[in-house]
């Protein structure tokens, strides 16, 4: 945590609390928790105690390797997904921002369809094409992703074009394309981190709820959404069902909203002074 030294404490905890996830997740990916997803019918909804931390399932599953693998599939649907709308988004923001004229209007207007369709219905029709799954979660929520980086890129690339260091590539012949590859995208670095961090939040909210609704993971990977569609009708009986899965959801969601935050604010020259 020595990078963090200077940074605000929400900031250090919400970057212990996401290091806590990435651990889980590994430990869930690594099998070291696969002994928790077994069934064991004697041991079903079990309250929480010092054997199983969350309780168990109506199928005698310990909640906590449960939502320990839920993490693992949280986290890699919405980075996937992040990924995908980096991949896409930054090089035609980049493009629109260089080239300008037709370019420029045909990527706006690209942007626009795919933001006229929300990720949910996205995901309805590629689950109806492909079928529900992962895949199709980061297919949807990376697509609806692409302008929201197309749109952040362009415009902050149109508001450095009138630098200095910008006029000096342009009389030393660089091109409109290799200016905005090699001398912007550096630029744009830190404020594309900032929105990746707060993407990841939405993307595991998106997530969960495609789970909920049975477009996102299938069975038997666990997913944090699915594991509250099915506690609901079981909430009077075995609270712990809903309560973990559900403080698991809203600690990751708070924890990338604040490290963002404090991105911004330390990558901001006004907020430093």
């Amino acid at each position: 945590m020595s990078a963090l030294r200077g940074w605000p404490v929400s900031v250090r905890l919400a970057a212990l609390v996401l290091l806590g996830y990435a651990l889980l997740a590994l430990a869930s990916l690594a099998g070291w928790l696969d002994h928790g997803l077994a069934l064991d019918v004697a041991a079903r909804l079990a309250p929480p105690s010092g054997r199983h931390w969350f309780g168990t399932d109506p199928l005698g599953r310990d909640v906590f390797a449960m939502v320990a693998a839920g993490a693992r599939t949280s986290l890699a649907v919405a980075l996937g997904a992040v990924l995908v709308g980096l991949a896409a988004g930054t090089p035609l923001g980049l493009l629109a921002a260089g080239r300008g004229g037709l370019t420029d209007e045909l990527v706006a207007r690209g942007n626009d369809l795919l933001f006229a369709f929300p990720a949910l219905l996205l995901a309805v029709l590629l689950s109806a094409a492909l079928g529900p799954g992962a895949l199709t979660a980061v297919v949807a929520i990376g697509v609806f992703n692409v302008p929201v980086f197309a749109r952040l890129v362009r415009g902050s690339a149109l508001s450095l074009m009138t630098r200095d260091f910008v006029r000096a590539a342009r009389l030393a012949g660089r091109g409109p394309l290799a200016i905005a590859f090699v001398h912007l995208l550096p630029n744009l670095a830190g404020l594309l981190l900032v929105q990746a961090a707060i993407q990841l939040a939405l993307g595991i909210s998106a997530e969960a709820g495609l789970s909920y609704v049975g477009l996102g993971a299938q069975p038997p990977a666990p997913s944090w959404g699915r594991m509250l569609n099915e506690a609901q009708t079981l909430v009077g009986v075995a609270p712990w069902l809903a309560v973990f899965p559900g403080l698991a959801l809203a600690l990751a969601v708070l924890a990338l909203g604040v490290l963002g935050d404090g991105l911004a604010a330390r990558l901001d020259p006004r907020g430093r002074r």
